[in-house]
């Protein structure tokens, strides 16, 4: 008898808790039918990422910057074992200046991860004009250091520093800035032009007379890349692409070797010790690898074969000693890199996270196609590293530091600022 009155009392507790919830449930019905007939939109509360659990876009943008990181390590020591003991008298001095750059960039990409990323809007204006002040202080005789027939850096002790590097995440940061201001505005031809074009132009001019024509391709082209996210009529980019190409064709008519570099482009073998010499140094490197290549730290091509080979060229000593398998692989992690930034960037808080995530991805895969394209003979040389595998402290050190404010756009770091949706601009 006891059990059967503790049974009856547990039925009507849950007779009166399922009438409980379907009376909710009906309430709820008739709330959502009267906002429907009113036409409101019924409103949705945000629901927070935690700050302490990474975006899962976030862990695979750390995976592909860790492995490319590696892989150069391994790589920059194989390249220019050759070069520096023949040079230096020690085959460990670019790879343990590598190690030293990649700790520092390390270093600063872990602050610039934990920097709340609307800094930039504030920050942006100073680091442009300190670049410029680098840039302009590069052309200068008594300032600048050439190499290769270039101006491109500025020689602090023993530390070489390359201003054009670090200006490319300052235009980032202000291009990202000035259109997040002027979202609503995007589609004026003078609110998008002014002031990016003039800023972006003296960049890309400074840049040209090191001469240093692929980074003021790459500049120009994360430029365009951010305003096309932004909203850009096709129009006005169009416009403005049509003129920029110009320019540069101009631009490369007017110096001969760039000229001699595009004629050869077309046709290496037509001058194999002059202009075409790279190009198919290159070429033999890549392809003598076959599908698993001849092994780590076998290569011939960089025994002073190969000009640049742990700079510029350091994708052809991949292919060669990793082969197929290894140079798929690095496409797959900068694949990778992309896929994160863009997904970063679609999930981004709001507008500037957007373009700030937005526009280092179109930096850093714009800046792998170039290097590719020179390397495997589909676009014109022009010195533009790789990524977070050539040798150079310059473009490591600022790369991280990019990755870092694409991690603290992942993670949301934001403050209060609430999302806004496209149709809002």
């Amino acid at each position: 008898m006891p059990s059967t009155t503790v049974k009856r009392r547990s039925a009507r507790k849950t007779g009166r808790g399922d009438a409980k919830r379907g009376q909710a449930r009906k309430q709820a019905s008739k709330a959502h039918l009267r906002v429907v007939r009113s036409g409101e939109r019924p409103s949705r509360r945000p629901t927070p990422r935690s700050a302490g659990a990474p975006d899962r876009a976030v862990a695979l943008l750390l995976v592909a910057t860790t492995s490319l990181l590696l892989i150069g390590l391994a790589m920059v020591l194989s390249a220019s074992s050759v070069s520096a003991f023949d040079r230096f008298g020690s085959s460990f001095l670019f790879f343990n200046r590598q190690v030293a750059y990649a700790a520092a960039g390390v270093a600063v990409g872990a602050l610039t991860a934990r920097m709340r990323y609307p800094a930039w809007e504030r920050l942006c204006g100073p680091v442009l004009l300190g670049a410029v002040l680098l840039l302009a202080l590069v052309l200068h005789p008594a300032a600048g250091t050439v190499a290769g027939g270039s101006s491109r850096w500025l020689a602090v002790g023993p530390i070489t520093v390359q201003p054009s590097e670090f200006a490319k995440l300052a235009v980032v940061a202000f291009v990202a800035a000035v259109l997040a201001r002027r979202w609503k505005r995007i589609h004026e031809v003078r609110s998008l032009a002014m002031p990016i074009i003039p800023v972006v132009g003296l960049v890309c001019a400074l840049i040209l007379l090191q001469p240093d024509l692929g980074t003021a391709v790459i500049i120009g082209g994360t430029a365009f890349a951010m305003m096309f996210v932004a909203g850009a009529r096709l129009k006005h980019l169009a416009l403005g692409g049509g003129t920029t190409l110009a320019l540069g064709f101009a631009a490369i008519y007017a110096e001969g070797y760039r000229w001699a570099r595009l004629v050869s482009f077309g046709n290496p073998a037509a001058d194999p010790q002059g202009n075409g010499y790279q190009a198919l140094q290159s070429f033999i490197g890549l392809g003598s690898g076959g599908l698993f290549g001849v092994g780590l730290g076998a290569s011939r091509q960089k025994w002073l074969t190969l000009p640049n080979a742990h700079t510029d060229f350091i994708y052809s000593i991949i292919g060669e000693e990793l082969g197929l398998i290894g140079a798929l692989l690095v496409l797959t992690l900068f694949g990778m890199f992309v896929y994160s930034g863009i997904r970063i960037a679609l999930r981004a808080p709001d507008r500037l996270g957007q373009l700030l995530a937005a526009g280092i991805t179109a930096w850093i895969g714009l800046q792998a196609v170039v290097n590719l394209g020179a390397v495997t003979g589909l676009l014109p040389i022009t010195g533009v590293p790789m990524p977070f595998v050539s040798f150079g402290g310059s473009s490591l050190i600022v790369s991280l530091a990019a990755v870092g404010v694409l991690v603290s756009v992942g993670r949301g770091r934001a403050g209060a600022r609430p999302a806004r949706s496209r149709s809002a601009g």
